[in-house]
């Protein structure tokens, strides 16, 4: 048996990636209305627009930025002190009801992007036999 010309054979691949890549821009698009992801904007909407917030961050990349010049001075009483303030900061941040529901809204984000990834890799593994790179013998062969 002859094998296709490699051009055929690259425009094929360059189809089949084609089509993978709108498949795959139909899954992005069915995830983006998705309740979790409207959770997290609204949520992330509201971080933005939250004056504390937005102080305490500016806040911690201050004191961020004065850690690294600090470092390379070599004080590190001023480092550790600063330290000291940072972790204030991160804790009355992780304080406001309002980031740990932000928080929450990025777990559940992730919890599903993961359940994406499992159910692809599930339903790839049913087809082929990832590990060896052969296909599945068909349902009736193994009885």
């Amino acid at each position: 048996m002859s094998r296709p010309e490699p051009a055929a054979e690259a425009g094929r691949d360059l189809i089949e990636r084609e089509a993978i890549l709108a498949k795959a821009h139909e899954l992005a698009a069915l995830i983006s209305h998705s309740e979790e992801v409207q959770q997290f904007q609204q949520a992330e909407h509201k971080i933005q627009r939250h004056e504390r917030v937005q102080g305490l961050i500016a806040d911690m990349k201050k004191k961020q930025k004065e850690i690294v010049a600090f470092e390379s001075f070599g004080n590190k009483s001023m480092v550790a002190k600063i330290e000291a303030e940072i972790a204030r900061l991160q804790a009355e941040i992780d304080g406001i009801p309002l980031v740990a529901e932000f928080q929450q809204s990025q777990v559940e984000i992730n919890d599903l992007l993961q359940f994406v990834i499992s159910a692809i890799k599930d339903t790839v593994s049913e087809k082929i036999s990832v590990e060896t790179g052969t296909e599945s013998p068909p349902p009736s062969c193994g009885d």
